[in-house]
């Protein structure tokens, strides 16, 4: 291999050698571990750490890097703790996830690395948020996003490198094309010879490599991260190398043609670049052979550590407590005057106030800048904010949602309208692997509000009226909040926006200029997990959110049933003791959502008050929701599907009992 022409001083050539060597000598002792079962499973990248030594060689300390499976060599480089990274493979309290996940599925906040999910392409959007923070800021910054030649098979690489070319984003996308995904080779995942193909079709630059060739590597990234910090924009490099060991080590390699790791071998990007620095006196036999046993020893030591520490123990109460990030939620009184406005002025109130508020929230969406979005709610946001803050997005879901996670990462705040709730499948992953896991998993906040317009009776059809809350009220780690009114829209959503935790806050669009109530003109909020009791009575309890509020109330304006009315407001978390206490009073409930029956969050409210009130009731616990088929679109048959018309009689059935 040439190596000289790479113009590397002395100084980088051994630096680079000895940041090679020591994950080299890691993967060694983690081979023996793996077979003495200390430690249950390994993603090698036993011949590529030229690749990972080499790119985040040339990132500054204060840049982040996004990593996968092989990429040992960016938490060394970075000087990650070796008892840290140990204790994290043998799933040991000390590890970055406490035990919850394995190998390299975990960030470092002190490090500035943020670490993969096992969907693989994720982490290219959340790459694409850290460096539009950076960029919003002005920071001369570039972020690294690694992934692999299969995992570029993937919707999210596609999505992340259009929305970097469309928004000039500082991202240096890097390809380890190791020539196989696990046991699927290169020519039955794309059709080209070389991922420079790639590149022109984003609009943006790409450049090949020799993975194996760690000068080359260092060279040509360190060129390219200059360049985008001082010019703003992606580039897409690919870092050709060969993947010597299985895909984890249970995999094996029998399906490689004969030879191949023969042949490959001959590359290996350590022992070439060894023969090197020997030949070129950088480094003695002697001095060589003391540096790999201090290593190994470093190596040993940190092992130790890891070993000695105990086996860690389950509790409940930890376990739970990390869900969801701390919130010192500080409650502001509303005050001032107040003015008589719609469901959709409300929001569009509470997200002004907060763009005014914080000035590092950005709002992303379909269609939300100069147009104002479909429902018009942040039309004029932009001439008040500017472009930069109230981002057009591409049609690209789930890049997005991780776009709005990386801002988080990276001390922003983001809004995101899902134009439709209904579209949120496009980004499913990243909401309920990714938004909702990662407090839980190693810690970090996840800034991020989604707005979810959602509901029937608008004669939308079965793709743009689903009730999916459910979806994400099954999902640790997502807070869950759907108002029915205005005032309780403003200050939810206020609230929501103040919470380092992911929220999913649902608007019904059938509300949006139907509901109109005397809201407060100045800033306030509510508390997020604390339900509403709008009606007091004796008979019965009522338990609703969205617009099957508004269905009781109508119901009740026309009967004579004293009852309680609950509305929930938020899902999740939900306020079991508002209801418990109301149906210990009554001891009838009837619960209604406009969500199909099977598996709703009637469902588990019915199961919730059955276990804790049972002795309370007078009767079962009576579910109301829609048909179990998909959203029709004629009216006649929406109105059929929706439960709203069936109210009277089970409300009969229910104090008959």
């Amino acid at each position: 291999m040439d190596y000289t022409s790479y113009n590397l001083t002395s100084e980088q050539s051994l630096e680079l050698y000895k940041r090679m060597l020591k994950p080299r000598l890691i993967e060694e002792k983690m081979m023996v571990l793996l077979r003495q079962g200390r430690i249950s499973k390994w993603f090698s990248g036993w011949g590529q750490e030229a690749i990972s030594i080499g790119t985040s060689s040339a990132m500054q300390l204060d840049e982040y890097i996004c990593t996968m499976h092989r990429n040992l060599g960016v938490f060394t480089t970075r000087d990650v703790p070796l008892e840290r990274l140990f204790s994290q493979f043998q799933g040991k309290a000390n590890g970055f996830t406490k035990g919850r996940d394995r190998s390299f599925h975990f960030g470092s906040k002190a490090h500035k690395i943020v670490g993969m999910i096992s969907h693989l392409g994720p982490q290219l959007g959340v790459a694409d948020g850290i460096a539009l923070a950076h960029k919003l800021r002005k920071e001369k910054k570039c972020t690294l996003v690694f992934t692999g030649d299969g995992g570029a098979s993937e919707g999210d690489f596609h999505e992340a490198l259009n929305v970097a070319s469309v928004w000039n984003l500082p991202v240096l996308f890097v390809v380890e094309n190791n020539q196989w995904g696990l046991s699927t080779p290169s020519r039955e995942q794309f059709n080209f010879e070389s991922f420079t193909v790639k590149g022109p079709a984003y609009g943006m630059e790409a450049y090949s490599v020799d993975g194996n060739n760690v000068a080359e590597v260092f060279s040509k990234t360190t060129e390219l991260t200059e360049s985008i910090r001082n010019n703003p924009r992606p580039i897409l490099l690919e870092c050709k190398s060969f993947r010597i060991r299985g895909h984890e080590e249970a995999s094996g390699t029998k399906y490689y043609p004969e030879g191949l790791i023969e042949e490959w071998s001959k590359k290996d990007p350590l022992d070439n670049f060894e023969a090197f620095v020997l030949s070129e006196k950088l480094i003695s036999e002697e001095e060589m052979s003391r540096l790999k046993e201090t290593l190994r020893a470093e190596i040993s030591d940190a092992i130790k550590v890891a070993d000695n520490e105990p086996e860690i123990e389950f509790n409940k109460e930890k376990e739970l407590a990390d869900v969801f990030a701390p919130t010192a939620y500080a409650e502001v009184q509303p005050k001032g005057e107040t003015e008589e406005i719609r469901l959709i002025d409300a929001i569009s109130h509470a997200l002004e106030a907060n763009m005014v508020k914080h000035d590092n929230l950005v709002l992303m969406g379909q269609d939300i800048g100069d147009y104002g979005g479909v429902f018009k709610i942040t039309d004029g946001f932009v001439k008040k904010f500017g472009h930069d803050r109230v981002r057009n997005t591409p049609l690209c879901e789930a890049a997005i949602v991780g776009t709005s996670l990386g801002l988080s990462i990276n001390g922003c705040k983001a809004v995101m309208e899902m134009q439709f709730a209904d579209f949120v499948t496009e980004g499913f992953t990243q909401v309920v692997n990714n938004l909702a896991k990662i407090h839980w998993r190693w810690g970090q906040t996840a800034d991020v509000v989604i707005r979810m317009p959602t509901g029937a009776g608008v004669a939308a059809g079965p793709y743009h009226s689903q009730s999916n809350e459910a979806w994400f009220t099954h999902t640790p780690g997502l807070k869950v909040v759907y108002p029915a009114f205005p005032y309780d829209a403003k200050g939810l959503l206020n609230a929501a926006i103040e919470d380092p935790n992911p929220v999913m806050f649902f608007e019904h669009k059938a509300l949006y200029r139907s509901v109109y109530q005397d809201v407060p003109k100045d800033y306030y909020t509510l508390p997020i997990g604390k339900a509403s009791v709008i009606k007091e009575g004796s008979e019965m309890t009522f338990i609703a959110y969205g617009q099957s509020v508004h269905w009781i109330l109508d119901y009740l304006e026309s009967h004579d049933v004293k009852a309680d009315v609950i509305d929930l407001r938020t899902l999740i978390p939900l306020d079991e003791e508002t209801i418990v206490a109301s149906v210990k009073k009554t001891g009838r409930v009837l619960v209604i959502t406009e969500d199909v029956e099977i598996g709703s969050l009637a469902s588990d409210i019915s199961s919730l008050i059955h276990e804790k009130c049972f002795e309370h009731l007078d009767a079962p616990v009576k579910r109301l929701c829609s048909l179990n088929t998909a959203v029709p679109f004629a009216k006649t048959l929406e109105d059929g599907f929706l439960p709203k018309g069936r109210i009277a009689e089970q409300v009969d059935e229910l104090l008959k009992y």
